[in-house]
């Protein structure tokens, strides 16, 4: 199974068609998904999405994105317990150097423990973490 980690920016960027990576940003989302990929996101991405979301296109754009995203079969939600946050925490603490979000660390530890090297993404953290990024 291929799976790919999407990021809060990813689906931020997808989702706004005045964002200057939008439509590089969905055709590398929809390549993917073509091809049999599954996106892999976290409770706490879907957190950010929503309300950034929100409050740059509006309520509607939120409920829309939320509900493809929640039927999606070709969408998996993993969890960030209380194990995986602490994880995240440490890794957090860890990069003095960086500007990580505490989100951005969860999202790690996830892409981590399921061996996935690749996101989609326009967020740079993730190339400073090694990751592969679509677009």
């Amino acid at each position: 199974m291929r799976l790919a980690f999407a990021d809060t920016a990813g689906w931020v960027a997808a989702a706004d068609a005045a964002d200057p990576k939008s439509a590089a940003t969905r055709a590398a989302r929809d390549r993917w998904l073509e091809g049999g990929g599954i996106l892999v996101t976290t409770n706490y991405v879907c957190d950010e999405t929503l309300t950034l979301l929100r409050n740059e296109l509006g309520l509607k754009a939120a409920e829309d994105w939320w509900g493809q995203t929640e039927s999606s079969p070709r969408v998996r939600m993993e969890r960030i317990d209380a194990e995986r946050e602490e994880r995240a925490r440490a890794l957090f603490f860890r990069y003095r150097d960086k500007d990580f979000s505490f989100t951005d660390c969860t999202s790690f530890v996830v892409m981590r423990a399921l061996r996935i090297r690749t996101a989609l993404t326009t967020d740079r953290h993730f190339r400073q973490m090694g990751y592969a990024m679509l677009p």
